[in-house]
């Protein structure tokens, strides 16, 4: 489920069971739109994670601490300065909005007992943290917005604060029957979609939910409900939002095999397919929904400087290639001037003077072709013309092999990169390939940095019949693993012309079952270019066939009489030794 407003009641209701009339004991800014309370309680410390990231926007209790920069962002130290040692007074959400408000007390200069209130707004790319005042004046944000930025509403120091309405949707928790008729029948379009477009913190999933409760096609056109029908959902609808009255929450993460695919704080009878896990605290749910795809989010972001080296490095190449197979076809007919310049010496006694073109019989064809002349030049300086452009277009032709082959190898090997960009994990993985593009020359070592320990590991997986199966994540970990971690009889595995990581089973000399093959095969497809193809073609060979050419870019191989299959690339049911 989206993080609609009905999870933020879930949030906010857990949040007011644990955090209300705690004292904040510290405030850090770990990333540039995400902070991190840590709240002294009457249960205990807690942690406070809350995230204004445009693509994860995230507010959940968690235990673990981050490392925060040396010196504090001027939001960070405005807080400390106002909110330190604060107490947490009320916790709300206004309406079933997508805003948490914390209202906090604290002492001024002088003593007396003043309140503030941090709001969090998880608006997706408008997400935010507002620090405002007693008078609803904004005092700062984590993210500053002009007028420049939005027409809608600047939020700035000195500003009002305000909620802006945008969409003219109706609270679900206030709205009676007949409004609930009378705005669903005013929206043309399927009953599901009018639900999640008519009202407040509705998401599609919840939406699906609620007419699924009512026995109705989501797809249905609300303007052919009948008015008992419409009594009907009106009653599931209030059912369903009941649970969000009373804090009935049930968080719950629906799996497929090993695959996380949705969660909730109420529950999803129309994920029946799906193998649900309660837990008891959203923040649980968030944390465990939200990990892999925090991690990869953030990766993505820290990476963007070197994928814009290596996509213009890889545009750059791919014109100068299309350009050089332009150059190629142009040399196409180069044994054509060759053979003119033959037959020209042959037949070239019968040529009358100032002869424009000549006829001759090509006598590697048999057949009589049109010899254009010059007729200014005698037939000896023709055949020399011809032979002097057949040659000059030989030797493009050769040389122009080499490059558009370089070119091409230029291209794979970006593309390896690229694809090693998108299979890191962690700045460990991020900081090998920087140095892979240092030593490359794609990059350039600023003169106080020294060159960089690898500190990076293959991924480490375990194949159902119990063999240990190994994955480089970069070009530098693929090398180090294929030819320094490997034994000669391990089995090696690569999708087959396409970049990729490269795959090793350890066999401790066993013979491996068809299974731990075809698991390895996945592997290989799943992190390489064809990643989320149906079918993958992997090559596989025994380690001692594979071979490095000398001078080679890092990660390049060569091997010979190699054997292939045909897979997915699903991993889902593999086991990853973390």
């Amino acid at each position: 489920m989206a993080f609609d407003g009905i999870t933020i009641a879930g949030v906010v209701h857990e949040l007011n069971q644990t955090l209300l009339n705690g004292r904040i004991n510290k405030i850090a800014q770990p990333e540039t739109d995400e902070l991190l309370l840590t709240i002294k309680t009457p249960a205990g410390q807690k942690r406070l994670a809350i995230s204004a990231s445009a693509s994860l926007p995230l507010i959940y209790l968690t235990n673990d601490n981050k490392p925060s920069p040396m010196t504090a962002p001027n939001f960070c130290m405005l807080l400390r300065k106002y909110i330190g040692n604060g107490r947490i007074v009320q916790i709300t959400q206004p309406g079933m909005e997508r805003i948490i408000c914390f209202s906090i007390e604290h002492l001024d200069d002088l003593g007396d007992i003043c309140q503030k209130t941090l709001i969090v707004e998880i608006m997706g790319k408008h997400s935010n943290i507002i620090f405002c005042n007693d008078k609803g004046m904004i005092l700062d944000s984590i993210k500053h917005v002009s007028a420049q930025m939005s027409s809608v509403r600047e939020v700035l120091p000195g500003r009002p604060y305000f909620i802006p309405d945008t969409t003219q949707k109706k609270d679900p928790l206030t709205v009676t029957e007949a409004e609930f008729k009378e705005t669903l029948l005013g929206k043309p379009m399927p009953l599901g979609k009018a639900i999640y477009n008519s009202f407040t913190g509705i998401s599609p999933v919840a939406a699906e939910e609620i007419c699924v409760l009512a026995g109705l096609d989501s797809d249905l056109p609300a303007r052919e409900l009948s008015d008992d029908v419409f009594s009907h959902l009106f009653r599931q609808f209030s059912y369903y939002f009941d649970q969000v009255r009373s804090g009935d929450f049930k968080p719950t993460i629906y799996y497929e095999g090993n695959v996380p695919k949705e969660f909730s704080v109420l529950p999803l009878s129309h994920f029946s397919s799906y193998d649900p896990i309660y837990y008891d605290s959203v923040s649980e749910v968030i944390r465990t929904y939200y990990a892999s795809k925090d991690m990869v989010t953030r990766i993505r972001q820290k990476s963007s400087d070197l994928r814009r080296v290596v996509q213009t490095s890889l545009e750059r190449n791919r014109k100068k290639y299309d350009l050089q197979l332009k150059q190629l076809r142009d040399t196409e007919n180069r044994e054509k001037y060759k053979v003119y310049g033959e037959l020209i010496h042959t037949y070239g006694y019968n040529i009358p003077e100032k002869s424009k073109s000549m006829e001759a019989l090509n006598y590697y064809t048999n057949e009589m072709i049109t010899i254009p002349l010059d007729p200014q030049k005698t037939p000896a300086d023709n055949a020399k013309k011809y032979f002097e452009k057949y040659n000059k277009q030989k030797r493009t032709f050769e040389a122009l092999t080499r490059l558009i082959a370089e070119t091409k190898d230029e291209i794979t090997y970006l593309e390896s990169i690229s694809t090693a960009l998108d299979i890191a994990r962690t700045e460990d993985d991020l900081t090998e390939i920087k140095e892979e593009l240092i030593e490359t020359g794609y990059v350039r070592r600023k003169f106080t940095k020294k060159k960089v320990k690898i500190k990076g590991k293959p991924l480490h997986f375990i194949s159902s019949d119990g063999f240990h199966m190994y994955v480089g994540k970069n070009n530098l970990q693929n090398e180090e693993l294929t030819f320094h971690f490997a034994n000669g009889n391990d089995w090696w595995f690569h999708a087959k012309g396409a970049p990729g990581s490269h795959v090793i089973v350890r066999t401790n000399g066993e013979e491996l079952p068809d299974r731990t093959f075809e698991e390895a095969g996945r592997l290989a497809a799943h992190f390489s270019k064809n990643a989320g193809s149906e079918k993958v073609e992997i090559d596989y060979i025994e380690k001692k066939h594979v071979k490095k050419p000398n001078g080679s870019k890092p990660g390049f191989v060569v091997y010979y009489t190699n054997y292939s299959l045909m897979i997915d690339s699903d991993i889902s049911g593999i086991q990853e030794i973390l």
